[in-house]
């Protein structure tokens, strides 16, 4: 009779430790991965894309700022050459943006249309990274871009364009970090010992000190560019200001176009030197349809 009662309560307790793993995989199932948001507060780090995308149906108004280096009063310290870009970036889907905007240095009109693959995640299918692709062009709007004068000067020579994979990961709350593998084509440069078709890495991190203010940080690493000289590397150092609806970015930058092809391909200031151009960027998000998300 012990027997029988032994071996009873082993399946019982077998019984009940299944069913409860039974539970156990239905509440998992039912749990459903938490996006992972505000890895930057912007859709721009400073100059170059960020991993953070616009929800659908927000318009983004922006205004990048650039005061022009030197000659002090007589200039009244940059303001009278500033470069500007105008630009409105508009969500389409969660995962789709296209934007469009207009920059003084060399009169470039941009575009671009990004799409994010994937979207870190936690949870139980967690996500460690954000990849998203962005394809885009510029054009040259000069009344003579080219170089050689007797060049004739055509719609596709004045174009540019560019291909870029942002890898990015909010690893904690107050810290995030992406690389961008980017390639700019123009259609044509200024001399022979420039490339066509330049390579560069950009890296992009942000730390959150508190709800409204983060230190962030935008450099570009050309492989092939000419001249060959790190020190002119395009790097911003800056902060983030949240003020409402606003997002304020005060920076330093040795950068003066504020595009993908001017970035990487123009000859920028030297660090080193003190080459470098105080600025700042104004994103204001209207909200233009209702978001179901």
């Amino acid at each position: 009779m012990k027997y029988t009662i032994a071996i009873f309560l082993i399946t019982v307790f077998l019984n009940d430790k299944s069913y409860s793993q039974d539970l156990l995989d239905l509440v998992k199932q039912d749990q459903v991965s938490e996006k992972v948001h505000n890895a930057f507060k912007s859709t721009r780090v400073i100059n170059n894309h960020s991993m953070e995308m616009l929800s659908a149906g927000q318009l983004d108004f922006r205004i990048l700022h650039r005061f022009y280096k030197g000659e002090g009063y007589k200039n009244f310290f940059g303001l009278d050459n500033a470069y500007m870009r105008l630009g409105l970036d508009y969500g389409i889907t969660k995962n789709l943006t296209v934007g469009i905007g207009r920059c003084n240095f060399k009169k470039e009109v941009d575009g671009f249309l990004r799409y994010r693959i994937l979207w870190q995640s936690t949870g139980p299918k967690s996500m460690p990274i954000s990849l998203i692709w962005t394809s885009g062009f510029v054009r040259n709007g000069l009344e003579s871009p080219l170089a050689d004068p007797e060049l004739k000067v055509t719609f596709a020579r004045r174009m540019s364009y560019y291909h870029q994979l942002v890898i990015g990961r909010k690893f904690t709350e107050r810290f995030t970090l992406q690389l961008s593998p980017i390639l700019v084509h123009s259609n044509i440069v200024d001399n022979v010992l420039i490339p066509n078709d330049i390579y560069a890495l950009e890296l992009g991190a942000r730390y959150k000190f508190t709800k409204r203010l983060a230190f962030v940080v935008d450099y570009s690493f050309p492989f092939n560019s000419f001249p060959r000289d790190f020190k002119s590397h395009p790097l911003s150092i800056g902060f983030d200001i949240e003020t409402g609806g606003h997002v304020f970015q005060l920076h330093f930058s040795n950068a003066k176009g504020m595009n993908e092809r001017s970035l990487v391909n123009e000859e920028n200031g030297s660090w080193f030197d003190g080459d470098i151009q105080f600025g700042f960027n104004i994103s204001r998000i209207f909200q233009l349809k209702k978001n179901k998300i």
